[in-house]
């Protein structure tokens, strides 16, 4: 089954790129086959995060007829298909985000599911890959004004009449300051898809051109997004059996001391 799955919040910094890419990464975990559009075009960083900023021919290419998709389409060495967007401020001038929905049938001839990134906010943009989802994941953080945001969000491709597949809280920490799982299904009045802990394996995965699922497969913000993934393919997956030992922790910590001077 063919399904185009976008990735949204109504506020910027609560991780939705992130998101985007390790939830793609985890679904390829499960051997599926997966691609990664980054129809955040103001401000593009999926090409960032592998490492491959610019690239010879991107979305923007696509979006203003000069490629077709698969043109586009970059391969990770995991396997993973990504199709990046350009940095420069003079393409994005040409560029017309309302089109996306025409290419819908062509990102999916590359791949079964397609994971989009989305710019941040409630403009243009931002409306246009939720114009072409079949599903919506909303990411948010465990704080009201991302909450307040993310309903925003929610409300919005209600009205546009898109299904909203679930919410994603990260960046959390359990303490006593955050909201509960609970009040922010309450409030956004959609299932809990999952929590993904704060992690530091997230900015070091950064730091290496990766996602946390392929470069520390075995940390809590990895395990997180294979646990929604698996709910998503509906496909067991066991995180307990997928934690790491404590020798293996030990050796984790004395990895980031040599690196980064801390552990």
């Amino acid at each position: 089954m063919k399904r185009v799955i976008v990735i949204t919040s109504g506020k910027g910094g609560v991780g939705k790129t992130t998101t985007a890419i390790n939830l793609g990464a985890a679904i390829s975990h499960f051997g599926r086959d997966v691609l990664i559009v980054d129809g955040n075009l103001t401000t593009p960083n999926i090409g960032v995060h592998f490492g491959s900023p610019e690239v010879p021919v991107n979305l923007n290419h696509v979006l203003s007829g000069k490629a077709e998709v698969f043109e586009a389409v970059y391969e990770h060495e995991s396997g993973l298909k990504i199709i990046p967007s350009s940095l420069s401020i003079k393409e994005l001038k040409r560029i017309k985000p309302e089109r996306l929905k025409n290419f819908k049938k062509d990102f999916t001839k590359v791949s079964d599911i397609v994971i989009m990134d989305s710019a941040a906010g409630l403009g243009n943009e931002a409306m246009a890959p939720i114009a072409m989802a079949d599903e919506l994941i909303v990411v948010t953080n465990p704080e009201m004004p991302a909450i307040t945001d993310a309903l925003k969000a929610v409300k919005l491709a209600e009205g546009m009449g898109k299904s909203i597949l679930g919410v994603i809280i990260t960046k959390v920490r359990k303490d006593d300051i955050e909201l509960q799982p609970e009040t922010v299904k309450e409030m956004l009045e959609s299932p809990i898809l999952g929590m993904v802990p704060y992690d530091l394996h997230v900015p070091m995965s950064l730091n290496l051109r990766n996602a946390v699922v392929f470069s520390h497969p075995k940390s809590n913000s990895a395990r997180a997004y294979k646990e929604i993934a698996a709910k998503i393919l509906n496909v067991p997956y066991d995180s307990r059996k997928d934690a790491e030992s404590i020798l293996e922790k030990i050796f984790a910590k004395l990895r980031w001391k040599n690196r980064y001077g801390y552990g």
